[in-house]
Formats: C-alpha cells, structure tokens, sequence
C-alpha cells in the first residue's frame, strides 16, 4: 500500500515521537528520578500509529500496562503523559495515576491498566454506550498474547460479537507475557484464527509495517461504524527492551532473536521505503526528528521542574 506524502510523514511523526518519548523515560528512570515502574513500547510504534490514525478524538481506547504509545498516539500531549510518570501535578491525572494508570477523558482515552486483559470488556462497554447513544464513536481496544487465554478475552469479544458492537479488538502479539513465550501458553498460536468462534472477522498482519496496520486498521474501524460489529486484528510485533526496565530481556530471548526483530524497525522501514519510491527527501524527515526531540525534551524539562501533589490534596476525588 503507498501512501500519501502528508499521510507517511504523519505516521512517521507519531512513530518517532512514542519512541523518542520511551526512551527519555528510560533515561530519566535510570537516572533515579522516575518513581514507580515503566514498560516500555519500544519496537512496536507502528501498530498505534497506524491505529489510531483513523480515530477521532471522541472516539474511545483501551490500554494495556505497556500503553504510553497509546496514550501519546490517541492525543494526550507528551508533557502530560511524561508529568504523570513522575507523579507530578502537571500529570494527565495530577500525578495520582503513573504509567499504569494513564487516563484522559478528554481525547477518549481509557486508561492504562495494570491488570491484564480487563480493557476487553471495558471496550465493549464503551462501544455499548456509543450504540445506543447512536453516537457514532468506536472503541479500539489494545491488549496482549498475554491476555487471549485469560476469560475477560472471551467474554468481552462474544458480547461484543453478539450486539453487533462498533468496537476493534486489536492484539500486539510481541510473543511473550512477560518471560513466557506464547507457544508455551497454548496450543493455538495463531490470535486472529479465534475470531471464527465468534463469528467474526479476524485477520493477522505485520504488525511492524505501519502501512498495512493502517490498511487493515481502517477498515475495521470503518465497519464498525456502519454498524457491522467487531473486528480482532493480530498484530506480529516485538518489544526490542525487556518486560519492564529491570528486565534485561535475555534471558529468555536470545540475542539473534532481538536483532533479527531490530532489523524489521518500523521506523527505519518506513523512511527508507518512503525515500526509495521518492516520496519525500531525507531532509523531511531529519527535520521531523528535531522537531520531536525538542518536543520530548520540553516535555521533560516541564515534569522535572512541575511539584509534587501537595499532602493535604490526598482525598481529592475520592468518593466515600
């Protein structure tokens, strides 16, 4: 699939921005200053990327434990999201939530979660409402291979099957829950396949080419707002850290298996592929770097500086 010029260098934007972002918050991690814990998305930018371009702002997402990309991609402003992973008051959530509770009404945005799996049924809650308000808004929902064989995965897509509801189901298989490889979880390796039971429409794809994410990601999304129900894209990608930033994440991947997995980086596929059909100049995107470093660098300049919640605001929101 080739895409417009405008539409390459935006996704490419999105892409270099989630990944610039992780790794300023592992720098600043290591450096002691981020409290709390992070997992980082490193290596599957394109599936947000290619996702979320299609939504609008009213549209609604479930997020995973390794959802900074997601949040970032579905429009919480860099500045925020880097507060709140330092628990400050310029956080999305005044630094009450961290990286595993990231949540922004504003822009649709559901929250990060700690938990696994339970974002499946939130989406198709979401997109419940979205139908009978006759709103027009979808759900998109993110999740692991971590999460398919957990009940949440398949209660929440049946009932999303059975109402017709405008919901996608979208699983980045990076083929470990956390040390356990996805062969040795189940006998059926193969996400999308599972779709049959519910009589939907399932399809896996490499997740790593941003291009066909936005492809097949659009078309789901659409269907879903005709009123045709849910869609389970399998995305094939890989996380190029460990499970979290204490997690080396070779001791059970080899070395090989990380590089040949780095050799596909949807970054660097997608500029050399946009460079060699001449569908922009390597100046374009090298401006676009800047641009996002400065970006990322003010957003962390802003968290380092922003203050702590004040102790006596620790029963705001609180409901009794």
């Amino acid at each position: 699939m080739q895409l417009p010029k405008s539409l390459a260098l935006s996704l490419y934007r999105t892409m270099v921005e989630l990944r610039e972002f992780e790794l300023k918050a592992y720098e600043v991690f290591r450096s002691g200053k981020m409290p709390g814990f992070i997992h980082l998305y490193v290596g599957e930018e394109a599936v947000a990327a290619g996702v979320m371009a299609h939504l609008k702002k009213q549209d609604y997402v479930t997020s995973t434990h390794r959802g900074h990309g997601h949040a970032l991609a579905k429009g919480i402003p860099a500045r925020e999201v880097m507060a709140e992973l330092m628990g400050v008051v310029g956080g999305c959530c005044g630094g009450r939530g961290g990286s595993m509770h990231l949540y922004e009404p504003a822009v649709g945005f559901l929250g990060t979660n700690g938990v696994v799996a339970p974002g499946i049924p939130i989406a198709a809650g979401a997109a419940l409402s979205a139908k009978l308000r006759k709103s027009g808004q979808v759900a998109v929902c993110f999740f692991g291979d971590g999460a398919v064989n957990n009940g949440a995965f398949h209660e929440g897509i049946n009932m999303a099957a059975a109402w017709d509801l405008p919901v996608v189901y979208v699983c980045e298989n990076n083929m470990y829950a956390t040390e356990t490889p996805f062969a040795k979880a189940t006998k059926n390796t193969n996400v999308a396949s599972r779709a049959a039971a519910y009589n939907i429409p399932g399809v896996q794809i490499d997740g790593d080419d941003v291009m066909i994410v936005y492809e097949k990601a659009g078309e789901a999304i659409e269907r879903a707002r005709r009123g045709e129900g849910p869609t389970l894209i399998e995305c094939l990608t890989y996380r190029f850290f460990g499970h979290h930033v204490g997690d080396p994440g070779t001791t059970y991947r080899s070395r090989d298996e990380i590089e040949s997995w780095k050799a596909r980086d949807p970054i660097v596929r997608l500029r050399r592929q946009a460079l060699e059909e001449k569908l922009a100049g390597p100046n374009e995107f090298d401006e676009i770097n800047e641009q996002v470093h400065a970006m990322i660098e003010d957003a962390t300049t802003f968290a380092l500086s922003s203050p702590q919640p004040a102790v006596e605001t620790a029963l705001n929101f609180v409901l009794t």
